[in-house]
């Protein structure tokens, strides 16, 4: 079933581990995300971003994606969810990532997000608290969870990027869950954006001991989140290099790291640049072992783009022939359903890996499940904010 997200952190507050949050970009990913989870009677967290919105609205060049582009694939993607999902044994919440502006966070709660991110992070902190609560009032009152970001991660994602890191003040996240009704917060503490975060990069967990801290002493109930934390696993970076692809500078964030974090006050990890690593290395080893296909009148065209692309890990790049396919699940043919299953499984490598690793196996018979409308009268009662 579906859910907001609140419901979940909660359980991996309680519990003491992180909750995978994994990103999609297109129907078959959320069909994995959610079997891979049912699986490992895990809950879930399906996350589209704000330009992944734009891509599954049918705009191939998604950085330039506008909002109605934006409206039409927060749709598809819920739409997807709703499908596998609806029925579903473990609660699953889907969620917008880096929703850069309040009109990105409407448009995908209209199509049917059961959370959203309003990333106010490169705004001066009175700037950013302000968005933010402006997102919180109308999330709230549809029972729709808020994440906010305070401090800035270096690195590239979509169209997020910035060249340096800025740690996240332990004092000042406490007074921006207060002045913002906040329900979660990003926090920057050594984790970067894109597929390379510098070797033996360190986190800094003491800065999310010390948030974890101040809010139990000054009753705040809230979650924090990792983003940039994606592990970049380096046999997937040899085996894509290894099948004519060209990548370099790729560094993750230590595994052992983010399971430590995970006991320290981190409840959400998000994950992106693994899983397009793994769909990538499994579309190049599909047309590596079935030639044929590679003149295929439905899938030849996707072998072109990645021969085109041997730096590029972003599936987005190469599926732009198969759109049809990535907004709506549709399946012509046994070629594309060739590419699907590479795609599913690239997926649930990584997702199954790190649902084991994170510790949240088992923990969805532990949710307390709740509708939009519940957690709306919830929002009501502690004060219409959070």
């Amino acid at each position: 079933m579906l859910v907001p997200m609140r419901t979940i952190l909660d359980t991996a507050d309680r519990y003491g581990y992180a909750q995978g949050a994994f990103n999609v970009n297109a129907v078959c990913q959320a069909e994995a995300v959610i079997q891979v989870h049912e699986m490992f009677r895990s809950p879930a967290i399906i996350q589209g971003a704000d330009l992944a919105n734009g891509f599954m609205g049918g705009r191939m060049d998604f950085m330039n994606a506008t909002l109605a582009d934006k409206r039409k694939g927060a749709k598809h993607i819920a739409d997807a969810v709703k499908r596998f999902g609806a029925d579903s044994p473990v609660p699953i919440a889907l969620h917008l990532d880096h929703g850069r502006d309040f009109e990105s966070c409407v448009a995908a709660i209209e199509g049917g997000y059961t959370s959203v991110m309003i990333d106010g992070s490169a705004l001066p902190f009175e700037e950013n608290a302000e968005l933010t609560r402006e997102v919180v009032r109308y999330a709230h009152a549809r029972g729709v969870t808020v994440e906010g970001e305070l401090g800035v991660l270096a690195g590239v994602e979509d169209h997020v990027f910035s060249a340096e890191s800025t740690y996240t003040s332990p004092l000042r996240a406490i007074e921006f869950f207060r002045k913002t009704g906040v329900d979660a917060l990003a926090i920057s503490y050594g984790t970067m954006h894109g597929a390379n975060k510098g070797k033996n990069a360190l986190l800094r967990k003491e800065i999310a001991i010390a948030i974890k801290e101040c809010m139990r002493h000054e009753g705040i109930r809230g979650y924090l989140v990792s983003h940039g934390s994606s592990t970049v696993p380096q046999y997937i970076v040899d085996e894509i290099n290894g099948l004519g692809g060209e990548l370099a500078e790729t560094n993750g964030i230590d595994i052992r790291q983010l399971i430590e974090v995970s006991h320290c006050g981190i409840s959400k990890i998000n994950v992106d640049t693994d899983i397009r690593l793994a769909v990538t290395r499994n579309l190049r080893e599909l047309f590596a072992k079935h030639p044929k296909l590679r003149d295929s009148a439905s899938v030849g065209a996707v072998y072109e783009l990645l021969e085109k692309n041997r730096s590029a890990s972003d599936p987005r790049v190469f599926l732009t022939p198969l759109m049809d396919t990535v907004m709506y699940g549709t399946v012509p043919d046994a070629d594309v359903e060739e590419i699907c299953r590479c795609i599913r499984n690239g997926v649930k490598e990584v997702v199954g890996t790190l649902i084991v690793q994170f510790g949240s196996v088992g923990k969805a018979q532990k949710t307390k499940p709740a509708t939009l409308e519940q957690m709306a009268e919830y929002y009501k009662k502690a004060g219409g904010e959070g």
